[in-house]
This record gives structure tokens, sequence and C-alpha cells, in this order.
């Protein structure tokens, strides 16, 4: 999410100024390949990109096609085929054994889908659609860079000048939602076959961070790298400032008890509290308790964790074993943590785990590939190290 955040920059800075822009998006690859399908680059007109679609061996050549498609207004879909081990097949040295389909396009406000305001729209205001954009198409079927956008909730935006193809596109769109999965739909027009890569685009992962100390600026700067949408809360005045959290995309001085009503907090939020006072984090725990948060981290080490559940649970706050699930604590992977640089590694890494579905273990001990095929399950996994018993980092924390 990083990455389109970057590109949505970039290129909103270069609409003011009124210059052309293409966007090169990965809409489909076979085997092994450094980027997958919603990878994206945006290149300019003087030739400078934002984003990535590979290890740096195909963007130079995706910038060529970028120029003749911001003079033309034709998109172009070019397929490299990176199977070979010969260099004389590209020239490129590439070391992939995989293939690529990447979709290039003008990028303009004037088109019937803005596509750059719907990523824009995706973030601000989190939601999660399915982006449906014809790659191929024969004479008279539908307009290659013609979209139609499906909302997770809501109608659907565009049309592709068949009503029949639209409907499909709109019912595969709202099962590829469902999948959490992008991929090409291959579709039946008037005119003979065409394809369709419907992308599902959900928001950034809202992390909310509540505590404001020093040990939560590092956590911030890494969310932010990550693209992460952050949010830091505290009662603070002299700490829930935007000088010392600017890359923080929402800086909230609150009490802790209002924290449930002055944040939003969906089933897509983790949250951390590190306040390190136990009397603040056991009032905020007791509101988070009551929101569909799908994570709520608690620094410190396993003991502070345990008595904090018993105060609750005097008040005659007892957890089922679904919001017990949802507790970290201590939070973070058992990676040796000590610094607060390394703590907010720690962090941010069983979130992602954790946001992916995934066991943590060393990649050369994964077996099959490292990407998840299309027909894989989207279910957790059940087993590592957010099993019972697991290992995790044991925090100091100040009380």
């Amino acid at each position: 999410m990083k990455e389109i955040r970057d590109i949505l920059s970039a290129a909103t800075e270069g609409r003011a100024r009124g210059e052309r822009a293409a966007l090169a998006t990965v809409v489909r690859v076979r085997g092994s390949t450094y980027r997958r399908e919603g990878a994206r680059l945006l290149i300019r007109a003087d030739g400078s990109t934002v984003g990535s679609i590979s290890g740096g061996c195909l963007e130079g050549d995706v910038a060529e096609v970028a120029r003749d498609v911001m003079a033309t207004g034709q998109p172009r879909l070019l397929t490299y085929d990176l199977t070979s081990d010969d260099d004389a097949v590209w020239g490129l040295g590439l070391g992939c054994n995989g293939a690529i389909d990447v979709f290039v396009e003008r990028i303009s406000a004037d088109a019937g889908v803005d596509l750059l305001a719907l990523l824009q729209d995706t973030i601000t205001h989190r939601r999660t659609l399915a982006v449906a954009t014809v790659i191929a198409s024969p004479p008279g079927g539908p307009v290659p860079g013609a979209r139609i956008v499906v909302p997770e909730d809501g109608e659907p935006r565009g049309q592709l000048g068949d009503p029949a193809v639209a409907a499909r596109v709109v019912a595969a769109s709202r099962a590829h939602i469902a999948a959490g999965r992008s991929g090409v739909l291959p579709v039946e027009t008037p005119g003979g076959a065409g394809e369709v890569f419907i992308e599902v685009v959900a928001p950034p992962l809202p992390l909310l961070v509540c505590g404001a100390g020093h040990d939560a600026r590092p956590l911030v700067r890494l969310a932010h790298e990550l693209g992460w949408w952050v949010t830091v809360a505290d009662s603070r005045p002299a700490f829930a400032t935007r000088e010392r959290f600017p890359e923080a995309d929402e800086v909230v001085r609150v009490d802790d008890e209002e924290i449930p009503r002055a944040v939003r907090i969906d089933r897509q939020t983790f949250v951390v509290v590190m306040t390190h006072n136990f009397l603040h984090d056991r009032t905020i725990l007791r509101g988070l308790l009551g929101t569909p948060a799908r994570y709520i981290g608690l620094l410190g080490p396993r003991a502070r964790t345990e008595r904090l559940l018993r105060e609750l649970a005097s008040e005659g706050i007892t957890l089922a074993d679904a919001q017990r699930s949802r507790l970290y604590g201590p939070v973070g992977l058992d990676l040796g943590a000590e610094s607060p640089e390394e703590i907010a590694l720690s962090i941010a890494s069983e979130i992602l785990a954790v946001q992916r579905g995934r066991g943590v273990t060393s990649l050369r001990s994964r077996p099959g590939p490292i990407h998840a095929s299309p027909a894989a399950s989207t279910e957790p996994e059940r087993s590592g190290v957010f099993g019972e018993g697991a290992a995790r980092n044991v925090l100091a924390c100040q009380e």
C-alpha cells in the first residue's frame, strides 16, 4: 500500500502541473516472479518513475512503451516471458523463471472512471473494492482500459458497453472480493474472446497506537514506511502532538475511556497498547474489548497481561475464547528484540503475519512457493508461533 500512496502523491503533483503520466500494472504472473498482480509503476513524461513491477529489470522497457501510450492514449498489454535462462531472449539478465503481463495506460482525470481518485478514496475512507479493467478485447468488443468499479458495499460504477459482459464481470468481482484475490477473467463478447483484470483493492492496514511515549515513535515510523494508516492516541497534551509524530496519519488527544468513541476501530484494525502505565492500560483494554478490533497487542511481560485480565474479571469482564484469541500479550515476535527500534520491528512483523494469515518460519523452511496460489485457501494458518504456548518477546515495561 505504500507504493500506491507514493504513486498517488507523485501523480497528484504531476496533475497540478498539467503533466502527462502513464500507469503500468502487473495483471498476471505465471511461475516465479519478483512482483505479483497489482504491483504498479508510475511513469512521468520526463521518464522518471515511482513504484516497481520487477526487481528493476523491466522498468526501463516499460517506460519506453509508456512514452508511446502517453502520446497516443492507447493502452498496451505487454508480456515478458522470463522462463528462458538465455539472456539472448531479452538481453536483460532477469534471473526469474516466470512470465509477467503488464497493462500500460495513460492516466487522466477525463477518463470515464478516474482510477487515481478511486485509489485515494479507498485509502481515505477504508473501502475495499474491485476494479475490473478490460485488458484485451476483439474488434467491436469493450474498449481496452474501460473499467467497472465494484465496491464491497454499494452499487457498481462505470460501464463496459455490453450489459451481459458487465453483469458477468460484476458478479465475478464480488466473488473476487469475497476471496480476497485478484486475477484475470476470460470473457466472451459479441466480437469474440476478451480478458478483464479484476483487482481487489483493500485499504491500508489500520494501526492504532495507544500511548505516545518515546518507544511509540519508531513503531509509527516503521508502520508509515509500510504504508499503513497510523493513528496515535494519548491523553497527554504534551505527548499527543503532530510534532512528535509527523509520520502518523492521525494524532488524537483523547482520554483513555473515550478511545473507542473518538477513533475509528473496525474489524480490520490492529491496536497496540503501550502507555507504560498499568491503570491506563486497564482502562484502554476495557474499552477495546467492546470493539471489533482484529488484534490487540499489549506491551509488557506475560504476567502483566494476566494481571490485567484478572482485574477486569473482578469487574465482571470475562473473555470468551474468541476475544482471548485476538489478544497478543506480550506483543511481538520472538526476535530477541531489545531496543525500541528492534521492538517496533518485532511488533510490526507479528501484525503483518497475523494480517496475512501466516505462521512464522524462515522462508527456507516453508514448503511450496513463497506466494500462495490464487486457488489457495484464504483461511489463516493455525499453526506456528500463533498457536497455544507460543513464545513471544518478553518486554520490560514501566508501571
